[in-house]
């Protein structure tokens, strides 16, 4: 079954390769494509592999259909990583929110009184 895909949509792909230029993805055994270096960010981009790893499956949006079932693909404005990397993990600090506590009654009554202004 060959599948159809639409200019605008969003589907998902295999990364199967990163260039200086931008990134390749396979979409199925048929259809391929790629996001073009100015297609991953509206800022300066030193480094795609920031962005994407080999074998990595990604949603990316079809720009526009080539020829030979090529199509040109962005991640622009796209929720594209499908797992997400997981940041360091917060340490609280053994005073915790002691020292937000001290201040809030603080805080409470100066907007009040701003308020009644």
């Amino acid at each position: 079954m060959v599948k159809k895909y639409k200019e605008g949509s969003i589907v998902l792909g295999t990364v199967t390769g990163i260039k200086d230029y931008g990134i390749f993805v396979k979409l199925d055994n048929e259809h391929s494509g790629l996001i073009h270096i100015s297609e991953i960010g509206n800022h300066y981009i030193d480094d795609l592999n920031k962005y994407a790893n080999l074998n990595e499956l990604i949603r990316v949006k079809i720009l526009e259909k080539s020829s030979n079932n090529l199509f040109k693909l962005s991640i622009k404005n796209v929720d594209y990583r499908i797992t997400k990397r997981h940041g360091s993990k917060i340490i609280e600090t053994p005073s915790g929110f002691n020292n937000l506590a001290l201040h809030l009654d603080y805080w409470i009554d100066k907007e009040l009184t701003t308020l009644k202004k």
